[in-house]
């Protein structure tokens, strides 16, 4: 991934994209790790700091001992079982409501089913519009230039089987996100009288599903490590992923271009360590996600946007914006990450308020309040909750209420524009770059142009210096073959190694594409099995 940053502008920018990816990864994988540890401490009253240590070992070790291969296997198993614990937890609790009917017309009489909020406040939490421009932003850098999901598109052996797989992950992720939704829903339809939050019963939003699960299947044993087992799987595939991924990104873009001559076995080596080394700094950063006050998901999604938004950021002055430089792309990727970083850290020092972000309220009328009376006969009292004692609130700047209280949703997209925008302004300021003197095949029309006029169908057509020699080599040529544009320097050496192989009668030898224009000239070496 980030070797397309060296090929386009240098090895500098290349170096800060990397570091830039390993921070992201860690902050976020840690994130990650600890929803399933707040959900093991609610459900078996373990420790909170033995939840996180053990999920994180777990996920460390399986990782570290199978590598990529393991990563994907279980991947495949565990989005099985996350489906499983949805389907469970939908069922159940739309039976105790009364219907799916019941579910549907009390969350929409409550507006928590609103397909036309387009409020244009940024300061709205989820709008259509903070779907539209904030996720689209923070997914595309998640699955565009995101090693974790760049190496499992190299995983695939043809780019036909890698754009299958990536249809395949958005109807999965699809289900998995509906099946969220679909929860939510109902758990408000269950809870709508009675707030657990409110009531006490829990002390964080994130408490929220745990809690859930131990009410509506309190007579059913067992399926509460059901779910136990759904969070889990969902946690495990996401930290497995990262865990390798910095640790592939680590061994390509800073051990092997300052010890090259390192072998494949010391390489393997050295890979595994990291991924032991990356597991305990994620384990750390879950102990400290603790602290977050905003829930996992918005902790989550702020670290992908803050640091990722500008990075993405990065690649689209590099593919689409010809004149970009390195001093552009430096500058861009700094103002970005200091802008979204600014706002992030203000909006959690200076939390803006419910009305403000259009949070719909809870309600606690119908709150079990004490027992009338002891015994058998014993009967509960439902009212309203006591007032909450409040604290008052810190002295706020101006800023705090509007430039701070902007979406989450919005951090990458902010970072990113931020980037793309500064880019282009330091590039003309510092002396554009030309385009003709761009490398062929970094720019993204140029890719497109590239694909477009080279046909599979097309007959390779040999130098006539193959057809004087015999049958056989003439019949190897077709099937193990140089494609050679001529276009760079860099590739002359092996431009003349490669000829120096065909007049020593070797197996390989020099071809021509059909079409003689530069977008149709390769370097491609094929090899017969």
């Amino acid at each position: 991934m980030a070797k397309y940053l060296e090929l386009r502008f240098s090895k500098k920018v290349r170096l800060c994209g990397t570091i830039q990816y390993i921070i992201a990864t860690m902050l976020y994988t840690g994130i990650v790790i600890y929803a399933p540890a707040l959900i093991l401490n609610q459900v078996t009253g373990l420790d909170i700091w033995a939840s996180l240590l053990s999920t994180g070992t777990i996920c460390t070790f399986y990782t570290t001992i199978g590598g990529m291969k393991a990563v994907i296997w279980t991947d495949v198993f565990q989005v099985f079982v996350m489906l499983s614990g949805f389907i469970a937890i939908l069922i159940q609790g739309t039976l105790m409501v009364g219907g799916p009917g019941q579910v549907l017309s009390i969350a929409y009489n409550h507006s928590r089913i609103n397909f036309n909020d387009f409020n244009p406040d940024p300061r709205s939490r989820y709008t259509f519009w903070t779907f539209i421009f904030g996720g689209t932003m923070v997914w595309l850098s998640m699955y565009g230039v995101n090693q974790a999901q760049v190496q499992r598109y190299v995983a695939c052996k043809t780019e036909k089987e890698a754009k299958l797989s990536l249809l395949v992950n958005q109807v999965g992720l699809f289900f998995i996100v509906s099946s969220a939704v679909a929860c939510g829903i109902v758990m408000f339809a269950l809870y709508k009288d009675c707030d657990p939050l409110l009531a006490g019963y829990i002390s964080a939003p994130d408490q929220y599903m745990p809690y859930l699960v131990l009410d509506i299947f309190e007579k059913y044993p067992g399926v509460p490590g059901l779910f136990l087992a759904c969070a889990y799987s969902g946690t495990l595939s996401t930290a497995s992923t990262s865990i390798n991924a910095m640790a592939a990104v680590t061994v390509e873009d800073l051990i092997k271009p300052s010890m090259p001559n390192l072998s494949p076995r010391k390489l393997t080596l050295i890979s595994k360590g990291l991924s032991l080394i990356y597991g305990t700094s994620c384990i750390t950063v879950a102990a400290l996600s603790s602290l977050l006050g905003g829930g996992v998901l918005q902790g989550s999604f702020t670290v992908m946007g803050v640091i990722s938004g500008p990075l993405l950021g990065a690649f689209i002055l590099g593919m689409f914006i010809p004149s970009c430089n390195t001093v552009g792309v430096f500058s861009g990727l700094g103002i970005g990450f200091v802008i979204s970083f600014w706002v992030a850290v203000g909006g959690t020092i200076y939390p803006p308020s419910p009305a403000t972000m259009g949070v719909l309220p809870s309600y606690g009328d119908f709150c079990p309040l004490y027992n009338a009376s002891e015994g058998l006969n014993s009967t509960i009292v439902l009212g309203p909750l006591p007032p909450l004692n409040i604290s008052e609130p810190l002295e706020r700047p101006a800023i705090a209420d509007d430039f701070y209280a902007m979406s989450y949703l919005y951090y990458g997209a902010l970072g990113t524009l931020s980037t793309v925008i500064v880019g282009i302004l330091a590039s003309c300021l510092t002396g554009p770059v030309k385009r003709n003197t761009n490398r062929p095949g970094v720019l993204w029309w140029d890719v497109m142009k590239q694909t477009s006029s080279v046909s599979p169908e097309e007959p390779k057509i040999p130098f006539a210096k193959v057809s004087q020699d015999s049958p056989d080599l003439q019949k190897k040529a077709f099937g193990s073959a140089i494609l050679v544009s001529g276009v760079w320097a860099d590739d002359k050496a092996l431009m003349a190694k490669a000829d120096s192989a065909f007049l020593e009668g070797s197996e390989e030898s020099l071809c021509l594409c059909t079409s003689l224009e530069p977008s149709c000239f390769h370097l491609l070496r094929e090899t017969d099995v």
